[in-house]
């Protein structure tokens, strides 16, 4: 499955609603297992701030129940999913890329790491709860409050990914782990063991739907007191 959704392939409302239809989709479809990957020079740029500036509140109320269910979805399929991180994969890009069972990224100058807080945004429980289960409590901590995003060379002892490959040879190692996954394990003991690892994180996203309105509130926030919009330009230049 490859994300090509403009040219960072930046996630607005309609992505987020594509990737989560595909992969509930994935659920009865014969395929063992999934790779994820991107195009061009990004995998994901994360969050469409653009649009979210432009369309404010109303947006923002669309954009962030989207989101959520995107993650989940990924982050629920019980079949092997490897990520193919081909380049940039900032805020949602990396929450999206750590949903998967491996994470392998392109040698060069991709960056990746979760600078919501420097956008001025709270994280979704779920993204929060994906992080911390991809690199665990210490490491996610560091991430999500130091708010910094990661060349290649840092990003494999941060935890952020399982290797650091090729370009050339990210589609096929990618490809190779996931058919690996799918052959060498019972299709059943491993979507069972994927569970038990993901139960406490699938909890307290459910546990903690109590924060949405909260987290709502804080969007809408930068959406209309120019914080985001500051943000964005000083990154862009526009």
């Amino acid at each position: 499955m490859r994300l090509a959704h403009g040219p960072v392939s930046a996630m607005d409302v309609e992505l987020c609603e594509a990737v989560a239809a595909q992969f509930r989709a994935l659920v009865a479809d014969p395929a063992r297992a999934v790779v994820l990957t991107g195009t061009g020079r990004s995998f994901s740029a994360g969050a469409d701030l653009r649009r979210f500036v432009a369309e404010g509140e109303p947006y923002a109320r669309r954009f962030l129940p989207a989101l959520d269910a995107m993650f989940r979805a990924v982050f629920d399929l019980a079949k092997p999913v490897v990520a193919a991180v081909n380049g940039h994969a900032i805020a949602g890009g990396c929450v999206l890329a750590a949903c998967a069972d491996v994470t392998l990224m392109a040698e060069g100058k991709g960056r990746i790491g979760v600078p919501e807080l420097r956008v001025g945004v709270p994280f979704p429980r779920s993204a929060m709860e994906v992080v911390r289960y991809a690199v665990g409590d210490v490491a996610a901590r560091r991430l999500m409050l130091g708010a910094q995003t990661y060349a290649v060379a840092q990003v494999h002892a941060l935890g952020l990914v399982d290797g650091v490959v090729a370009p050339e040879l990210l589609l096929g190692q990618a490809v190779e782990r996931a058919r690996a996954l799918a052959a060498d394990v019972p299709a059943d003991t491993f979507a069972f063991t994927k569970q038990q690892l993901r139960r406490d994180a699938r909890e307290r996203m459910d546990r903690y739907a109590d924060e949405d309105d909260a987290t709502a509130a804080l969007w809408v926030r930068r959406a209309t007191d120019g914080w985001t919009a500051a943000y964005l330009e000083s990154v862009t230049g526009k």
